[in-house]
């Protein structure tokens, strides 16, 4: 059913709204199905059962960030949120630090960078 586990009356919600219910609701479903197959491989004492298992699991991981993408594009806030957190190496908390600071300035943090955040393409014009 579509509307399995929403808070609101459907008819009270915009499609965008229920379209990204969709999402995140399969991305729960993709995350709860990589924990029981990582359950699954460490149970099993059949290695060849094992490495189907394992498959399987990484096949989910790839369904979990294809659906992950579509909510990104779809979520201007999201988007701005894994910008800032996603393929960095600072600790996570620091990076919060920065993030915010920069937002209470008015200013733009890029995740990782020690710089302005500009990624330097003005100066390639000779602007900047």
């Amino acid at each position: 059913m579509a509307s399995e586990g929403l808070h609101e009356p459907q008819e009270l919600l915009q499609s965008s709204t229920i379209d990204r219910h969709r999402a995140i609701v399969s991305i729960r479903e993709e995350f709860e199905a990589v924990d029981w197959y990582d359950q699954r491989v460490d149970a099993t004492s059949d290695e060849a059962l094992a490495a189907v298992l394992a498959h399987n699991r990484d096949e989910e991981k790839e369904h979990m960030a294809m659906t992950l993408e579509w909510l990104r594009r779809n979520d201007p806030v999201l988007d701005g949120h894994l910008r800032t957190y996603l393929f960095t190496t600072e600790p996570v908390t620091e990076i919060e630090v920065e993030a915010e600071a920069a937002a209470a300035t008015g200013g733009s943090a890029m995740a990782g960078s020690s710089g302005s955040g500009s990624l330097g393409i003005g100066s390639l014009k000779g602007v900047g």
